[in-house]
């Protein structure tokens, strides 16, 4: 008999106003990410990227009261305008690592994009990703639409 070990998980979507290939370029290029990347209050200090599988990526984010959170991770699965798969630590809490899948469909003049972030250390954890990541769509969106 084979246990799966169920770890919290969420999945967000969000249609935008720009074809797939913009949202994608937006998730790869460092220099777009520091626009908008991060919930509300929170501005990108520096962004990397290199979106190929076996690449890393690390953003470095601060908050209003110039509190520092530093995020990385290495691509598992790169299809350009299609999906990206990449892992997920803190730099304060490297062992609690987990992934996340970016897929962009094009959606008529838009782009129909679904974040899934599986594999939370808990329920908290969870609960604050959940929070980030849905001001950081609408970052996104805002980012689009202007």
């Amino acid at each position: 008999m084979v246990t799966v070990d169920s770890k919290p998980s969420l999945t967000l979507k969000r249609r935008l106003k720009a074809p797939p290939a913009k949202v994608y370029a937006a998730w790869t290029d460092a220099a777009q990410l520091v626009r908008w990347f991060g919930p509300a209050n929170v501005t990108v200090v520096s962004a990397e990227a290199d979106a190929r599988v076996g690449g890393r990526y690390r953003i470095v984010m601060r908050t209003a009261d110039g509190e520092e959170h530093d995020v990385g991770g290495i691509y598992q699965e790169v299809v350009p305008n299609q999906k990206l798969v990449f892992s997920w630590a803190w730099r304060s809490t490297p062992e609690r690592e987990s992934r996340v899948t970016v897929a962009v469909k094009a959606d008529g003049d838009g782009t129909w994009l679904t974040l899934t972030h599986e594999q939370f250390f808990d329920d908290e954890a969870r609960q604050r990703h959940e929070q980030g990541w849905t001001g950081t769509l609408n970052k996104l969106e805002a980012y689009f639409n202007g």
